[in-house]
C-alpha cells in the first residue's frame, strides 16, 4: 500500500476475539468506509464464532496466516497486554499498520524497539488509547488552553475498582501482564500527559504489590512548572473515577475520565459556570478508528494525538513501577 494512497474501502483485521474486539467491530460499522474483513484468534473455533456473530467474512486460527492471506490496511490488536509486543512485531514483519490496545507495551525497551522498526519500515503504529478522542476530554483541554481556570496549580486523577480476588483472574496473573499499571494506570498517565501537553520535569512512583506478584495499587506524582499532578490507580479499591484540574481561578471536573460523557467547569467561588454533555457519541471507538484511517491515508507513521513519544514515556513509567518491587516502596 503506497503512502498517501486514498483507500475507498479501509479494511481492518482483528487479532483477538473478546468483548473489546466486538465493540471495535460495532464502531467500525459506524465509520464511513471502514470494514472489518477478518479476525484471528489462537482458537479457530472462537474466531469462527466471533466472525459469525459480527458479520465478518473470514476467520483464522493463526495470526500469521491471516496477515499472509489478508494483507489488511490495518490490524487492530485486542489480545491481553502480555502478547501485544509479539503481535505488533509480527505485523511489522508483514509491513502491516497496527492499532494496538492499551497498554501497548509492558516496558520502555519494547516501545523503543517497535517504533524503531516501524520507522525503519515506514509502517504506521498507534496505541489504542480511545479516551484521547472523546468529546468531554477535548472540552477539558479546550477550557485549559483558554485559561478558564487561570494558572494551573494541581491535577488529580483517581481510578480504581475491585477486581475479582482470584489468582487465575487476568488482573492478578503476572504471566498475563496483570496488575494496575497496564490496565488503568496507563489511562491516568497518558490522559494527564495529553492534557498538559508536555513531559513532566520529574516523576515519583510508589506501588503496593499483591501476593501473585502484580502491582495492585500505584501512586504517581508528576512535576510540572508551577503545577503538580497526582495519579492513583488500584485494582483492590473501589475508587471514584475522576479527573480534577485545579487553577487559580477555578477547577474542572471530569467524571469517569477514560469513558465519561460529561465535564464541569467551576469558578473560584465553587459555582458551576459551564456543564458539557456529549450527546452525539454512539460508540467512542469510532474516533480512534477515524484517526487511524486519516493518518494512514495521509502517509503518516504516527498519530499527532496518540504519539510514539507519549506511549514510550508511559511504557518507561511501567519500568519505574516495576522497580519499586525490589525497593520496598
Amino acid at each position: 500500500m503506497e503512502k498517501g494512497h486514498s483507500i475507498k474501502r479501509f479494511r481492518f483485521a482483528i487479532m483477538g476475539a473478546g468483548n473489546i474486539a466486538g465493540r471495535f467491530c460495532h464502531a467500525a460499522g459506524l465509520v464511513p468506509g471502514a470494514v472489518v474483513t477478518a479476525v484471528a484468534s489462537k482458537s479457530a473455533e472462537r474466531a469462527e464464532a466471533f466472525a459469525a456473530k459480527n458479520g465478518i467474512c473470514r476467520a483464522y486460527g493463526d495470526y500469521e496466516q491471516m496477515l499472509k492471506e489478508e494483507r489488511p490496511d490495518c490490524v487492530y490488536i485486542a489480545v491481553l497486554p502480555s502478547d501485544h509486543f509479539r503481535l505488533c512485531m509480527l505485523c511489522m514483519e508483514y509491513d502491516t499498520p497496527v492499532l494496538c490496545e492499551k497498554a501497548m507495551f509492558t516496558g520502555g525497551a519494547e516501545a523503543k524497539r517497535l517504533f524503531a522498526e516501524a520507522e525503519k519500515r515506514g509502517v504506521f503504529a498507534m496505541e489504542a488509547l480511545w479516551s484521547f478522542f472523546l468529546p468531554p476530554l477535548g472540552q477539558v483541554k479546550k477550557w485549559m488552553e483558554e485559561g478558564r481556570v487561570g494558572e494551573l496549580t494541581h491535577v488529580d486523577f483517581s481510578i480504581g475498582f475491585l477486581a475479582e480476588k482470584n489468582p487465575a483472574n487476568r488482573f492478578f496473573d503476572k504471566k498475563l501482564a496483570g496488575g494496575a499499571a497496564y490496565d488503568i494506570t496507563v489511562y491516568a498517565y497518558e490522559i494527564v500527559a495529553h492534557l498538559m501537553g508536555q513531559s513532566p520535569s520529574g516523576i515519583q512512583v510508589a506501588a503496593r504489590w499483591g501476593e501473585t506478584g502484580v502491582d495492585v495499587t500505584d501512586h504517581v506524582v508528576l512535576q510540572y512548572p508551577g503545577c503538580m499532578a497526582t495519579l492513583t490507580a488500584s485494582i483492590v479499591a473501589s475508587m471514584e473515577d475522576r479527573l480534577v484540574v485545579y487553577g487559580s481561578q477555578g477547577r474542572i471536573v471530569l467524571p469517569a475520565p477514560h469513558y465519561g460523557s460529561e465535564a464541569f467547569l467551576y469558578d473560584a467561588k465553587g459555582e458551576l459556570t459551564e456543564h458539557f454533555r456529549d450527546q452525539v457519541t454512539q460508540n467512542g471507538f469510532t474516533y480512534e478508528i477515524q484517526e487511524v484511517m486519516d493518518c494512514i491515508r495521509a502517509g503518516r507513521l504516527q498519530s499527532p494525538t496518540a504519539s510514539w513519544e507519549m506511549t514510550t514515556r508511559c511504557a518507561e513509567l511501567f519500568d519505574r513501577i516495576e522497580a519499586t518491587k525490589d525497593s520496598g516502596l
